[in-house]
């Protein structure tokens, strides 16, 4: 089994990529989604959540009150430390736990698991090959203004609490650009599959 990393800064379109992989057959892991199941109320780092940054965190159905969280951790760097140590810990335990599961039923498969800080937490080193997406810094600035309805100051802000895009590149194997059309980064995710496809 191919095992890749895929990644990449705030908003530049990591889920459409990670999307076009599974059409052409590949199996992906969205790093966003097992974040959000791996702090559900029933799984202990909501616990600990909770114990660090207080009940304001809860919304009022009882679940994690992500935006609210996000609001704290981005304008705090200690905090979100805090914050990856919880959960950065039981996300690779997740991930690690599927791979597995892949490599046993699927010996001959691509695997291919999403991750925003997968450079930062060292993740990327568990992986045969990394992918990095990344696009110009204006086209992210306004993907991330318009999906999170946030102001340019903010917007701002959160891109520069991550790597700079720059330095995330230097890790790459393989580089998507998105910075152009959906037709266009689609082109170049089927290049690099069937680059990957030589690979396993």
């Amino acid at each position: 089994m191919l095992k890749v990393g895929l990644t990449g800064s705030i908003a530049v379109g990591k889920s459409f990529v990670l999307e076009v992989f599974r059409e052409l057959g590949c199996f992906v892991l969205d790093a966003d989604r097992t974040a959000r199941d791996v702090v559900e109320p029933a799984e202990p780092a909501f616990a600990d959540i909770v114990k660090h940054f207080g009940r304001d965190v809860v919304a009022p159905d009882g679940t994690l009150d992500r935006p609210k969280l996000g609001s704290i951790v981005f304008n705090d760097a200690v905090k979100r430390e805090q914050l990856n140590s919880i959960v950065h810990p039981r996300v690779m335990e997740a991930q690690n736990n599927w791979l597995r599961e892949i490599d046993e039923q699927h010996p001959d498969a691509i695997a291919i698991v999403d991750a925003a800080l997968m450079i930062e937490s060292g993740g990327y080193k568990r992986f045969d090959k990394l992918i990095v997406v990344w696009c110009e810094s204006d086209r992210q600035l306004e993907r991330l203004m318009s999906r999170d309805d946030l102001e340019e100051a903010e917007a701002k802000k959160r891109i520069a609490a991550q790597m700079p895009q720059d330095e995330k590149k230097r890790y790459a194997d393989f580089l998507i650009d998105t910075s152009k059309s959906h037709e266009d980064t689609r082109r170049q995710t089927v290049e690099i599959f069937s680059q990957l496809k030589l690979l396993v």
